[in-house]
């Protein structure tokens, strides 16, 4: 099959041809529809990611079509319509038989621990476990685009911030994550802050619904600016990019009992973050993270999805080969694309 090759880091990947997958006994093999090209992409390719073994195939975010499954598979059968979240889980361990499988302790994660899906076909091993059956009415970018920044952004807003209609809200970083995260929290009715570097991202933060934008370049202090418009601080500030700056911004923009989500991956030279914890203690402060979502919660997000609650079409942006791919992979440090880039392998 065709497929998007990482022979070392940081060098510019090649499009070559690869071994088909095979299915193992609980697995299935899917024919890739769409795909999402995500910045966790560019850190996997920089060798951010220590699960990452060369030769590498990336790619995490996708949806299509079952085309062959193990032996052992009882719930999904060729010509099934499918996503899968990017953490896949055992099934077994603790973790996930509480419910938990976004941190379970066996994960693996297809574009990370195993090869992924900028690929004509990816495997995808405990499937009745993992896949997630699509509306037949959604079309195959729409649901790429759910994998990981989407449905990241929901458990990210709705489980661990507990996101209520009126509170204020802040969302730091107007990329996918955070444009996701600005929409959702907007429909459940909260009033949303959204900070950015960019004054194109920022408005289109305000057509996802923000209330107020902020400049981080604009301004002396972004926590002062946040604290301003929100009249004492925000209930719930949201780190959707993963910077030192970022989360000590988002921390520091807290009123008292505030709730701190950090999604952004801190990768890198932002691996260790310094907070206020001096704030954090007298002012009671919550500090969570949110790494994903687990395949079981996708119901409650598909339902407002096919109510017209959430629109997450609206959040694409173009799409591309896997040729085309490339050089927007590589640079997206710098150029970091409009919308969800979408791989049509």
């Amino acid at each position: 099959m065709k497929a998007m090759l990482v022979e070392a880091f940081g060098q510019v990947p090649v499009i070559t041809d690869v071994r088909d997958p095979e299915p193992g006994s609980d697995g299935v093999i899917i024919k890739v529809e769409a795909t999402g090209l995500c910045r966790s992409d560019w850190h996997g390719w920089k060798g951010h990611d220590s699960d990452i073994k060369l030769p590498h195939v990336p790619g995490h975010e996708f949806a299509g079509v079952v085309v062959e499954t193990g032996s052992s598979v009882t719930r999904f059968r060729s010509g099934d319509r499918v996503t899968v979240p990017f953490i896949a889980a055992c099934g077994r361990c603790s973790e996930c038989q509480s419910g938990n499988q976004q941190v379970c302790e066996t994960q693996f994660q297809p574009g990370f621990t195993h090869w992924g899906s900028f690929a004509e076909y990816v495997a995808i091993g405990r499937a009745d476990n993992n896949l997630v059956r699509l509306p037949e009415d959604m079309n195959y970018a729409t649901a790429a685009s759910l994998g990981c920044r989407f449905a990241t952004s929901f458990r990210a807003v709705v489980d661990q911030g507990r996101v209520r209609g009126g509170e204020w809200v802040a969302v730091h970083g107007a990329g996918g994550v955070g444009l996701s995260a600005i929409m959702i929290a907007s429909a459940l009715g909260a009033q949303v802050i959204a900070i950015d570097i960019a004054e194109s991202k920022l408005v289109r933060a305000r057509e996802l619904g923000a209330c107020a934008t902020v400049n981080s370049r604009m301004v002396p202090s972004v926590s002062e600016a946040i604290r301003d418009i929100s009249r004492g601080g925000v209930h719930a500030s949201i780190d959707a990019l993963g910077s030192r700056e970022t989360c000590y911004n988002s921390v520091c923009s807290l009123r008292r009992r505030g709730r701190h989500v950090q999604v952004g991956l801190m990768l890198g030279d932002d691996t260790r973050a310094e907070v206020p914890m001096a704030q954090i203690i007298a002012h009671e402060l919550e500090i969570v993270g949110s790494h994903g979502m687990q395949a079981w919660r996708y119901e409650d997000m598909l339902k407002m999805i096919l109510a017209g609650t959430l629109k997450p079409e609206q959040l694409l942006g173009n799409t591309v080969t896997l040729q085309d791919a490339i050089p927007l992979l590589t640079s997206m440090d710098l150029n970091p694309p409009d919308g969800i880039t979408i791989i049509n392998p």
